[in-house]
């Protein structure tokens, strides 16, 4: 075999860099023989003693040949050639067997792993020069074209880089006038007709703003370019539109006579705020234009976003101040009553009818200012997320029926009637009977409210696969069309005139919607607008009763006690002067004997000497707090079985873990049921008994 040399490719390899060349041999006297015949090609002779040597050595070098003895201990020269071959580095590398003897079945087998030749032993000096020196200047010819490829590809790279590089600065440029021109103004049409015109004519011929409706599938709206509009689109374009607004993904839309529409949704999190929609001949719209229109409703979906946005904090702002004010002018409307019935109370000479009847408006108006005060907590704790419903088994027409007594001295005050429908077959749910309770009273008194005197609010329930439906309708003045999908915000009310005849905050419903979505279930309103009245309906899972079902505990009643003759001893622990003391004279004029602490260590030594059979304990005490001074009053003999009531103005759900955990028995929200107070403290036994049940 002959060989030539390549002046190109030696120039190649600056100074001629000598290529590696690996000998694997176990015996070392023919290294030696090798290395003194391939002297004269001036390479880098590599030896290796043993196949294992020989893989080491190729992970980490790179050869033009490799010269492999067959016969070798450990691993032979065919399994190492296998192995070689293994390796991406080294699978096209030339192996040239040495062997002092051949039979076909070996050479077959050789050939079948990537030998390129065999020479027999003891070689032949010229020979085996002649060969490995045609292998080394084919692998110098080898990377010689490898170094021209890459410059090649470098200065290709280099060229588009640079045509990239001036590609994204303009994009850039463009794009960071976007983002400037979006952000320039927090009003929403304003926005649109910005983006509208950054659009036209860097992207397309024409644009159109599709803005979704409040679903996010179909246009509510559109702004458009000059005089373009959403309706001179063809109609598979306009349709296109819609799909987009519904799938929430790109589309680009052609015809048959070059049109093309790009059409980008304009997303907020999963959720489809409109589409942008750019029109022009489809030659223009490449994956770059393409890609630079998605980046630019990209940022317009967070300008629009900013300006939905402010939009919606001017307007919870407003609310906000509205409501402020109806606090105000709800909270003064009792106040005025109960003061000048006080002032009447205060006269010289104040007949009994007319002290009675002052009395009773003071009552009236206390109990309408802590329902205003309990419903303001609930609203509190449920966007805290603090409000825990428990839900058991509970009858359907339990529920309904203690709805109904609930709320009759509403509805008789006002000369209504409540029309009750229940479903055939016995219906029970899993609910929080006093939540649930709350939800429908809140539904029927408001359904009172707005219907007119003597007139009708109907409760149906019915129950369909799995599902109850309780719908309270009215014959009042009905919704509004543009309020109706308001009607659950909190704080939001139709009337927001002076006179507000309905009176109200407004945040009833909200508490209606938020404690039906904590067991569950939906609610919904209708009204076919006003004058038409309003139903509301609310969805919750159920499930038909078993023939067989436990009758639950009767509730502790709130009845006010005859005097008893086992007059209780009352221990009365409150830092408010005018609380304790006007509880104290209460509880006597009960028959109650009644002793008065306004801080815990002075509640400690009353009780002490005291013995109290029941002790009323404020939490919110000066320095040690109620749940402690409730903690050491159960380690003292002297009141360690006192029945135990938490009265407060602490009423969320985490005051009440800590009493039950201070040792409380019971735990009430100030102002009280004071009947229901009364018959607890008459019979402490007994109100211990039904509270086990």
């Amino acid at each position: 075999m002959t060989s030539r040399t390549n002046p190109d490719a030696a120039a190649a390899l600056p100074e001629r860099e000598k290529v590696n060349i690996l000998v694997v041999d176990d015996l070392q006297e023919k290294h030696v023989v090798f290395r003194t015949i391939l002297d004269e090609l001036d390479e880098n002779i590599v030896s290796a003693r043993s196949g294992k040597e020989a893989l080491r050595y190729i992970l980490e070098m790179e050869f033009a040949v490799i010269l492999l003895d067959v016969n070798m201990p450990d691993i032979d020269g065919l399994e190492t050639a296998s192995l070689i071959r293994h390796y991406k580095k080294s699978a096209q590398t030339p192996i040239v067997f040495i062997t002092a003897y051949v039979d076909e079945l070996q050479a077959k087998r050789g050939y079948a792993l990537g030998a390129v030749d065999y020479i027999p032993s003891p070689v032949v000096p010229e020979v085996l020069r002649s060969k490995v020196r045609v292998f080394v200047e084919l692998y110098r010819m080898n990377r010689q074209l490898q170094l021209r490829a890459a410059e090649r590809e470098a200065l290709a790279r280099s060229e588009a880089a640079r045509a990239a590089a001036e590609d994204a600065i303009s994009r850039a440029d463009y794009l960071a006038e976007v983002s400037q021109q979006l952000s320039l103004s927090l009003e929403t049409d304003q926005v649109a007709r910005a983006l509208l015109d950054l659009t036209v004519p860097m992207l397309g011929d024409s644009a159109v703003l599709a803005f979704a409706d409040a679903d996010g599938t179909s246009v509510a709206r559109s702004i458009e370019h000059g005089e373009q509009g959403l309706a001179a689109l063809p109609a598979e374009a306009r349709e296109a539109v819609a799909a987009v607004l519904r799938e929430k993904r790109f589309r680009l839309w052609t015809d048959d006579e070059g049109l093309a529409v790009a059409i980008c949704p304009l997303l907020v999190g999963d959720r489809s705020r409109g589409a942008l929609a750019i029109s022009g001949p489809s030659r223009q719209f490449d994956g770059a234009r393409v890609a630079l229109a998605r980046e630019v409703a990209s940022r317009a979906s967070i300008a629009l976003e900013n300006a939905r946005l402010y939009s919606a904090v001017q307007e919870a702002d407003r609310r906000k101040n509205e409501f402020l004010a109806m606090l105000a002018h709800e909270l003064r409307n009792p106040l005025a009553p109960i003061r000048n019935a006080v002032h009447i109370m205060q006269g010289s000479e104040v007949a009994a009818p007319t002290m009675n009847w002052a009395r009773d408006v003071i009552s009236r108006q206390a109990d309408h200012m802590a329902r205003l005060i309990d419903d303001l907590l609930d609203v509190s704790r449920i966007v805290q997320g603090k409000v825990v419903v428990k839900p058991e088994r509970l009858s359907l027409a339990s529920l309904i029926e203690r709805t109904a007594e609930a709320t009759l001295p509403k509805l008789e005050a006002r000369n209504q009637s409540l029309q009750v429908l229940l479903p055939e077959v016995p219906v029970e749910i899993d609910g929080d009977p006093v939540r649930l309770a709350q939800v429908l009273s809140n539904l029927v008194n408001n359904a009172s409210k707005f219907s007119p005197p003597e007139t009708c609010v109907a409760l149906r329930a019915s129950y369909d696969e799995g599902e109850v439906q309780i719908a309270v309708k009215d014959q009042g003045s009905g919704i509004a069309p543009e309020f109706l999908p308001h009607i659950f915000d909190l704080f939001a009310q139709a009337d927001q005139s002076l006179d507000r005849s309905q009176g109200g905050l407004g945040i009833g419903l909200t508490l209606v919607k938020h404690l039906v979505s904590l067991h569950g279930g939906t609610v919904q309103a209708h009204s076919d607008g006003a004058g038409h009245g309003t139903e509301v309906t609310v969805r919750l899972p159920g499930r038909i009763a078993p023939e067989e079902h436990a009758s639950s505990p009767a509730p502790l009643e709130a009845r006010r006690p005859a005097a008893t003759a086992q007059a209780s001893r009352i221990l009365v622990v409150d830092d408010l002067m005018a609380s304790a003391e006007t509880l104290m004279t209460l509880l006597e004029m009960e028959g109650f004997e009644v002793k008065v602490a306004n801080e815990g260590q002075a509640a400690l030594q009353i009780a002490q000497e005291f013995r109290p059979d029941v002790v009323l304990l404020d939490i919110g005490l000066p320095g040690m707090n109620g749940f402690e001074v409730a903690h050491q009053l159960r380690n003292q003999p002297a009141s360690r079985d006192a029945l135990l009531i938490a009265l407060t103005g602490y009423g969320e759900a985490e005051s009440r873990s800590r009493s039950a955990q201070a040792g409380f028995d019971f735990h009430m929200v100030k102002p009280a049921d004071v009947n229901l107070l009364l018959t607890m403290i008459s019979d402490p036994v007994e109100a211990r008994r039904v509270r086990a049940a």
